[in-house]
């Protein structure tokens, strides 16, 4: 079965380009091999792009994005380019790209293989086992709300100030997605919020529960975010799927990405209502190992599988690129970040190496 479509390919700053790669080996290798029909379209995005034309997200960049099936991104930012004007930190093409796009939702998955327990930091028996998403809205909330800035008072004090805002509408949409996605697991659904204290998620919790009553068949509970940030490591298998705003599903997913030993192995996928999607790694750009063939590709080779199922329809191959990596570390293959102390490691891209035997 042959799958036609264009993916931008947007390697971005810092490890980006180095584990962009990796997944773009992998698409290459389905292309030749499984007759996966994936055109790989490239542009600058980021702070590579803001020193090739002077904004992070060039026009040329946005429309390819906008004309792709799909868009696979590796990371964005660094010190280099924290001194200039908010709107053109390489951080605003990412914002953008999500806005621009209408990427809603936000698909985090964290799964610890068992060939990792070793590596995480909790004790076996809280993580082993680990299979949790967590569903965060991607274009509302404190990211994106007005009013927003930093304004001088009449004595002379600064004021800094943001506005968490949501509407019925997002609100309902990203719930109606999350319970889909519950529906397909083990239906459970976690609601995460801060309703003792915030009016946004009064109405957050408000909507989510009318949402909630088309899924019958969708065990809902909730919880505030304080309480999830510490039961997520004080027993994370509790959890099946966790929906939450812009700014917590932000903080709560990379306090996941521990549970499973190492952010390097946590993909994501953000979505738009048609499934159209941008997968890239949760990590950062991490700048200081850049270019020294130590980061870990496994998020963004993962990130790939995710772009087959989600985007292209193809859990046949999502699941043959699951199953290749897992094989790698089942073969001991270990970059430094998910290493124990006795373990030898390998690089970025000996370990692209490993999966592509695999497959």
């Amino acid at each position: 079965m042959s799958t036609n479509g264009t993916v931008a390919i947007l390697p971005g700053d810092g490890i980006g380009p180095e584990v962009i790669e990796q997944g773009v080996r992998i698409i290459e290798h389905l292309n030749q091999h499984s007759g996966a029909g994936l055109v790989c379209e490239r542009a600058p995005v980021g702070g590579a792009a803001y020193d090739l034309h002077g904004h992070p997200l060039p026009a040329a960049t946005l429309a390819l994005a906008k004309r792709a099936d799909a868009i696979l991104l590796g990371a964005v930012g660094g010190k280099k380019w924290e001194s200039l004007p908010r709107e053109l930190r390489p951080e605003q093409a990412l914002l953008s790209l999500r806005s621009e796009l209408n990427l809603f939702a936000n698909l985090r998955p964290a799964i610890l293989f068992p060939e990792l327990v070793a590596a995480s930091t909790l004790k076996p028996e809280v993580v082993s086992g680990l299979d949790l998403m967590i569903v965060r809205e991607l274009t509302g909330g404190i990211y994106f709300g007005q009013p927003r800035g930093i304004r001088t008072e009449a004595d002379g004090t600064r004021t800094g100030y943001n506005t968490m805002v949501y509407n019925e509408t997002e609100i309902r949409r990203i719930a109606e997605s999350a319970f889909q996605i519950a529906r397909l697991r083990n239906r459970r659904l976690c609601s995460v919020e801060k309703a003792n204290v915030l009016e946004v998620s009064e109405l957050w919790r408000e909507i989510v529960t009318d949402v909630g009553r088309s899924y019958p068949d969708v065990e809902l509970s909730h919880m505030y975010v304080d309480n999830a940030s510490m039961q997520l490591i004080k027993a994370p298998k509790q959890f099946d799927v966790i929906v939450t705003s812009n700014l917590f599903g932000d903080i709560l997913s990379d306090a996941a990405s521990m549970l499973t030993g190492s952010i390097g192995m946590l993909p994501s996928a953000s979505l738009d209502a048609k499934q159209k999607g941008m997968y890239e790694p949760v990590h950062g750009s991490a700048p200081d190992i850049a270019g020294r063939n130590i980061a870990n590709p496994l998020a963004t080779i993962l990130s790939v599988a995710m772009m087959f199922r989600s985007t292209f329809g193809r859990n046949d191959l999502a699941q043959r690129v699951e199953h290749a990596v897992r094989q790698a570390l089942a073969q001991g293959y270990r970059t430094g970040d998910i290493a124990t102390a006795s373990q030898p490691t390998i690089g970025t891209r000996e370990m692209g190496d490993a999966v592509l035997a695999a497959l």
